[in-house]
């Protein structure tokens, strides 16, 4: 791979190239390898190494494997990469990857009766660091160089230098980039391949007050499985035999179907306790910290992994943390290291290891979800499955790693590695199920079933999405045979309003009628264990799921009959969604209640009178769900605003227009005043839509001559006053 310095004018896409390139050479695990990245910008040449390591570092399938005979088999948790610090007093990349691994040698798996085991593979390394060098003496600089030179020899000394039987990648700036190609050369011959990302040189005089590989973490936040609102907006077109508009109605996110006619908002997902998300800590797992000192780490923890370690002191560094937090910790570590240097202690040691686990899980459960707080759990829980794969408290470990896993991919929204995360807790979350009992545990059985669906609903934005709701909804199901209405009456309900949910989004892709039909009834038995005194909001949202489920069925058969039982959810989901209590949630069911109100107006078989009147009623919703939109000042809204406009603007124009509408020209004057009004209101919001933005222009066009046809040249003049001066010559020009 060449060198290649030429600046980028589009760095975020470049350097997800590249990243994407680097993440497939580590991810091949090919021997010998030898990889120089390139990065001037500190905090991006942070964020890609942590990212990195959180991807490949611990990947489930070598976190742990469970064989049938799971009692057996030796499964340790061992990285895949580890991440090094360039150790400036003596910068001897080998040296210290030879160093890592005497401390932590591959360990033994697969050991039984019959079988001696085999070594798992050796991982790969990234050393940061080097730009640090710049501020040691020079004398410290060419003995780094020098180390590099020697890279041909110890490249024949295999025995010696079990590190090149995997790959070894070096983070570097560009000034060192030329000072290795021009005094290491043996070095630079032997590499495999330059990864150049792109960004403005970071000074090197800047503190560092945690790991750089977790310099640039943020804080997260904390969603638990049903916490998780997930109503979402889907596109309806042909609001009028004319034109199409998109009706946008339900919360959250967009989700597109196949066909216009085919579309509806997505349901609400029901809010559960924290339970499940995680296991909770039994009472004699917690630690007293009632007499702890001052208490600081020694500068080595030889049987601690350096991760961990470091980990543990980015948390403790934190300002965030009150002093007393960030003592129980480091006194932890100890309690670790002291139990690492006895033997057979393993038992205790995989106690330990899982209590610090979870009083990191507290943390997150408090909402101090930040990227360290994750790891920390994760490395300790990984680590006390290792030391006690017998415990009963193994399937619970592993539902709680299934949840942080899930919990990165939510870190950050946009996180380009938000499949891996999600697969890597599903695996989790399947190896806990084998080794649960139902019959004997059917409340942790459901809870992880329960946790198991709600992935596979995340797992659907990415990939397969037919085939991922399918699984959403056979885990569900199966979370609802141990999980009774008589026992956990609202754990119940809010499973079955998942399992609706999840039924909802497979009628997107196949047998509509059949699945939809099960959404209602799932629904139904969701609704029958909620209250509307006790619970109005979550009874008023099942309302709204229910009319959702029932505005889709409606497409496909009995349109009279399901769009009025999608209105009477609707008006029955507005009494709980009120503008004083969920303003949002108020709005989108508003903007769904006139959807179907217009869908109703305009079928074949409705009579003039009664269609006058459910587009009075159209109108009424729209003018409702907008008013309170625009209430909110920049409050995130799931509908689109503008396509609210439009649809507004259209039902306004159909009453205008319609000759058998029996009203004066004054009234018809109001309408269509009122369809332009929110035609051009909608237009001056969509200039960065271009296809919107044409679609809504030619409703203005329309409109204009709507005003000529019905109220003669002074009636096109009052409209021609009302639009833009900069619009006039190209309606002018379609009039």
């Amino acid at each position: 791979m060449s060198v290649n310095d030429t600046a980028h004018t589009n760095n975020s896409a470049w350097n997800r190239q590249v990243y994407h390139r680097l993440k497939l050479a580590l991810s091949l695990r090919l021997r010998r390898q030898i990889f120089l990245a390139v990065c001037d910008d500190l905090n991006l040449r942070n964020q890609v190494a942590a990212r990195l390591h959180s991807t490949l570092a611990y990947p489930v399938g070598q976190v742990l494997y469970q064989p049938t005979d799971w009692q057996e088999s030796s499964t340790p948790a061992y990285p895949r990469l580890v991440t090094l610090r360039l150790n400036l007093s003596d910068p001897n990349p080998i040296a210290q990857i030879n160093q890592w691994l005497t401390n932590y040698p591959p360990p033994i798996v697969g050991v039984s009766k019959d079988s001696p085991g085999r070594p798992l593979p050796i991982p790969a390394f990234q050393i940061v660091g080097v730009e640090q060098l710049t501020r040691q003496p020079v004398a410290i600089q060419r003995l780094f160089l020098h180390y590099l030179r020697l890279t041909e020899q110890h490249l024949s000394l295999q025995e010696s230098n079990r590190f090149l039987e995997s790959s070894l990648l070096l983070w570097v700036p560009r000034p060192w980039l030329h000072a290795i190609q021009q005094s290491a050369p043996q070095f630079w011959r032997c590499r495999t391949g330059v990864f150049m990302f792109a960004g403005e040189p970071t000074p090197t005089t800047q503190k560092q007050t945690s790991p750089e590989r977790l310099s640039s973490s943020r804080n997260l936040d904390l969603v638990s499985f049903e916490d998780a609102i997930v109503e979402e907006s889907v596109t309806q077109k042909e609001i009028t035999e004319a034109a199409s508009s998109n009706l946008n109605f339900g919360e959250d996110f967009d989700f597109q179907t196949e066909t216009p006619v085919n579309r509806g908002h997505k349901p609400e997902e029901v809010q559960e306790p924290k339970s499940e998300l995680f296991i909770a800590a039994t009472p004699k797992e917690e630690t007293d910290t009632s007499s702890q000192t001052d208490i600081s780490l020694p500068p080595s923890l030889p049987h601690v992994s350096k991760e961990l370690s470091e980990l543990v002191l980015a948390t403790t560094n934190n300002e965030i943390q009150k002093q007393d937090d960030s003592l129980q910790p480091q006194q932890m570590l100890l309690e670790i290291e002291e139990l690492h240097s006895r033997p057979e202690a393993n038992e205790e040691l995989a106690a330990a290891y899982h209590r610090l686990g979870n009083l990191y899980r507290i943390r997150i459960e408090q909402g101090q979800s930040t990227l360290e707080n994750l790891m920390v759990a994760i490395v300790a829980y990984q680590e006390a499955v290792t030391h006690d794969e017998t415990s009963p408290q193994v399937p619970d470990i592993l539902n709680d790693l299934g949840t942080l896993y899930w919990m990165l991919y939510r870190t950050p929204p946009n996180s380009e590695e938000g499949q891996t995360y999600i697969e890597q807790g599903i695996k989790f979350y399947q190896l806990a199920l084998n080794m649960i009992a139902p019959q004997t545990h059917p409340d942790t059985y459901a809870r992880v079933q329960n946790n198991l669906g709600t992935a596979y609903g995340d797992l659907a934005r990415f990939s397969n999405p037919s085939e991922s709701w399918l699984q959403a909804v056979s885990a569900y199901s199966e979370a609802l045979r141990y999980r009774t209405a008589e026992m956990e009456p609202l754990k119940y309900a809010a499973c079955q309003n998942n399992l609706g949910t999840a039924y909802w989004h497979l009628a997107q892709y196949n047998q509509p009628v059949v699945h939809l039909k099960k959404a209602i009834a799932s629904y139904n038995e969701a609704l029958a264990l909620y209250s509307s005194d006790n619970e109005p909001l979550k009874y008023g949202m099942i309302q709204n799921n229910i009319g959702t489920a029932n505005w889709n069925l409606a497409q496909y058969e009995n349109p009279a009959e399901n769009l009025q039982q999608a209105i009477d959810a609707y008006n029955e989901a507005l009494k709980y969604r009120t503008p004083a209590n969920v303003p949002t949630a108020a709005a989108a069911t508003q903007n769904n209640l006139g959807t179907a109100y217009w869908h109703l107006a305009n079928l074949s078989q409705t009579t003039r009178e009664a269609r006058h009147k459910f587009l009075e009623l159209c109108i009424s919703a729209y003018e409702e769900a907008l008013a309170l939109a625009h209430s909110l000042n920049g409050v995130p809204l799931s509908f689109d605003i503008f396509a609210a406009h439009n649809n507004l603007g259209l039902a306004h124009y159909q009453l205008a227009t319609d000759q058998y509408f029996d009203c004066d020209k004054a009234t018809r004057s109001q309408h269509l005043e009122a369809a332009l009004d929110n035609h051009l209101q909608a237009l001056n919001g969509l200039s960065k839509q271009p296809e919107a933005y044409q679609t809504t222009f030619n409703y203005v066009v329309k409109t204009v001559r709507a005003f000529h046809n019905e109220l003669g040249i002074q009636g096109q003049n009052l409209a021609l006053s009302k639009v833009p001066g900069q619009l006039l010559p190209e309606i002018l020009s379609k009039l």
